[in-house]
């Protein structure tokens, strides 16, 4: 039997409690969207343990929580033309909590007249991965009847970064390695009234050391076709190059799975092309993205994310 001073030792090593709070998180911006709002982002931090959420405060006062996965948070119900100041501290399972970070002034904007118009699609971004974490993208300015007031960044139709109206350019951090990503830009002006989306741009990151090679579909399209009430969406792509034929593919439609195509005994050489009907009324948006199954019974990395809209 294990007496109280064996605990750590003959039964085994308890692990020790947890007091050591979460680094303070760095790179904290917060920008002015709107009369209304402001866009607070930050970067990650650490933690022995691991990080498990962030708390964002407004002149000292808690306004919102988000999970450790999330870096940024609209803030809202503000009044225009006012001052603010924000802070994020980062918390540890154990309720450990990080220091605050630097505080953050920001005005929110002026009240726009009534304004019902968007501004113009943003130029075609280009860009580059800069090793296997990060890329930069830069794109053409909006314009807009009163002012462009900020561009947001979406990646797969979630935004993840934005920067001001005088801005063309950013840098995207956080990325994983080997993997293809898909960027379009959206401007907003005063009134949030947010432009059509930019071109996208696939960028895929560098793969980690000792990685194989990238196994996603490539050169995906993405059409919707209308033939009278009927809707369908037809899509090409380039299976990988896995030294075998590609039988099977998943096709995911808004971030689920929805199918498993099986081409049967020989796939197409090539480029393959796939048609599904969809039922949904017009106007509807779907996301589109392939995987394949490779020759050692896995599924490959993801091609990057179409965006269609039924007419």
């Amino acid at each position: 039997m294990c007496t109280a001073a064996a605990l750590l030792t003959a039964c085994g090593e308890q692990e020790a409690g947890d007091t050591s709070g979460p680094s303070v998180p760095s790179g904290v911006t917060a920008q002015a969207g709107s009369a209304t709002s402001v866009h607070v982002m930050w970067e990650r931090s650490t933690d022995d343990r691991g990080v498990t959420a962030y708390e964002v405060f407004r002149t000292g006062t808690k306004v919102t929580s988000v999970p450790a996965t999330k870096h940024m948070i609209d803030v809202d119900g503000l009044t225009p033309s006012s001052a603010y100041t924000f802070t994020v501290r980062a918390l540890d399972a154990a309720g450990n909590a990080s220091p605050h970070s630097a505080s953050i002034p920001v005005t929110t904007l002026a009240p726009a007249a009534e304004d019902n118009r968007a501004p113009s699609r943003p130029g075609a971004p280009e860009g580059r991965a800069e090793g296997a974490r990060s890329v930069t993208l830069n794109w053409g300015a909006a314009s807009d009847d009163t002012a462009v007031t900020s561009y947001d960044i979406y990646q797969a139709d979630s935004r993840i970064h934005t920067v001001p109206g005088t801005t063309t350019t950013a840098r995207i951090t956080g990325l994983r390695p080997g993997t293809v990503y898909t960027f379009t830009v959206r401007a907003r002006d005063a009134a949030d009234n947010a432009s059509p989306d930019s071109p996208s741009l696939d960028l895929t990151t560098a793969s980690a050391p000792g990685a194989g090679p990238n196994t996603a579909p490539t050169a995906l399209t993405a059409a919707a076709r209308t033939t009278g009430t009927a809707h369908a969406i037809d899509l090409t792509w380039t299976p990988p190059k896995t030294g075998a034929p590609v039988e099977e593919h998943q096709l995911f439609l808004n971030g689920k799975l929805a199918t498993t195509i099986v081409w049967g005994a020989q796939p197409p050489p090539g480029q393959v092309r796939y048609t599904f009907t969809v039922t949904d009324k017009p106007g509807t948006r779907y996301s589109v993205k392939l995987r394949a199954k490779l020759p050692d019974g896995n599924w490959g990395d993801f091609s990057a994310q179409r965006t269609v809209v039924i007419g």
